[in-house]
Order: structure tokens, then C-alpha cells, then sequence
């Protein structure tokens, strides 16, 4: 986000690594936006911890708290030594209405933060582990408003390591289900790059899975 932030350096916080900047359930009325270092986020889900996602500098975390009166959704912890800037109801209202410019960029970028949260929280919630990297494949697709709809085959510019990262599993373990999607013929696997053959195919398969676990 390229947008002077300077005047808010007096909200400047630094975290340790290891160290929870919140923990999920509990109260908030502040949210961070990543100076340096990195800022992984978990869920329980069935009594499991997920990460959700781990997030680098210029992004945000916590703005449910501005936006809704909702508990953390999830919980915060610093991979390095962090500092970011801590925003609060008081403080955002006067970065809403001194610079128009920051705040429309902020909303934008609210939204996508939104949007990716819930997205990701669908992909982990699936059972079936070859559905989760499906279905990763599904978001990337999403986000390609351009993409041609006269063919179904579709390519992600995403690596075996992006895709495990946001399905929420090891590097090994998405490896061997691209590797077995591939024998499949319904991905193609490059060093740049990954195929899909056919997304309806994906479309289909992870909806399968989703009204299997509903019923």
C-alpha cells in the first residue's frame, strides 16, 4: 500500500517472536497494519489449530474489530521481530477523515481482507485433502476476472508451496496430491507455473464434497 503513514509512527508497536499480538474469541477494538516481519494467523477448527495465513508488511489483520463489535476471529502471533502500526476506533475515524486518499485505499483494502478470510476459512473447512487444493485451485480462478470463458482450461502462475500454503497443509503432503492430480490428467505441473485441464472438473468435484460433509 503505497501511502505515507508517517504522521502515525506514535502507534507504532514492536512484538517478539512467538509473541500473541491477540488470541481468538477474545474482545478487540484495535487493528495492525505490518511494517516489518511476519504475522501468522491461526484458527481452531474441530479442535485443530489451522493457520489461516501468514501475512508480510503493508498487510493488515484485525479490522473486524473496527468494522464489526465481533470477537477475534482467529489468533495472531509474530513469526519475526514485528512492528507494525496499532489503529483504533479513535485514531482511524481522525485517518478516515484527515486523508480521503488513505482511507479509500484502506477500504479497498478491508474488503479483499474480507473476502480472502472467508474464502480460506471454506477451503479449510473441507475434509477431504485433495478437495482443499481443488478448491484452492477455485480461488485462484476467482480472482482471473479477464480469463477467457470459451476455454476450461486455466493456468495459475503458483508454486507447489503457494498452493500448500493456502490450503492450510504441508508442502509434502500437496506435492503428493498435485503429483496424483497429475497422473490423473487433470493438472499439468511446470516449473512456473500449474495447468488446470479443466476448472469445471475442480468446480464439480469440490462441490461434491461440500454436500457430502452438509448432509
Amino acid at each position: 500500500m503505497e501511502v505515507d503513514l508517517a504522521v502515525f509512527s506514535r502507534f507504532s508497536r514492536t512484538f517478539l517472536p512467538g509473541e500473541v499480538i491477540f488470541a481468538e474469541f477474545e474482545s478487540g477494538n484495535t487493528f495492525y497494519l505490518i511494517q516489518s516481519g511476519r504475522v501468522k494467523l491461526v484458527k481452531l477448527i474441530e479442535d485443530v489449530e489451522k493457520t489461516l495465513d501468514i501475512l508480510r508488511p503493508s498487510e493488515i489483520f484485525g479490522e473486524m474489530a473496527i468494522l464489526e463489535n465481533f470477537p477475534r476471529s482467529a489468533t495472531a502471533i509474530a513469526l519475526d521481530v514485528v512492528k507494525a502500526l496499532e489503529f483504533n476506533r479513535k485514531n482511524f475515524e481522525i485517518l478516515m477523515l484527515g486523508n480521503p486518499q488513505i482511507a479509500m485505499r484502506l477500504l479497498k483494502l478491508f474488503i479483499k481482507r474480507i473476502y480472502d478470510s472467508k474464502r480460506r476459512f471454506m477451503i479449510l473447512t473441507l475434509d477431504d485433502d485433495q478437495a482443499k487444493v481443488a478448491d484452492v485451485f477455485l480461488m485462484l480462478y476467482e480472482t482471473q476476472a479477464s480469463a477467457s470463458k470459451e476455454s476450461d482450461r486455466r493456468t495459475f502462475r503458483a508454486s507447489a508451496d503457494d498452493i500448500a500454503h493456502w490450503a492450510g497443509m504441508s508442502p509434502s503432503l500437496c506435492q503428493k496430491i498435485l503429483n496424483h492430480f497429475v497422473v490423473q490428467r487433470r493438472i499439468e505441473l511446470y516449473s512456473d507455473r500449474i495447468v488446470v485441464k479443466n476448472i469445471n472438473d475442480f468446480v464439480r468435484f469440490v462441490n461434491s464434497n461440500r454436500r457430502r460433509r452438509a448432509r
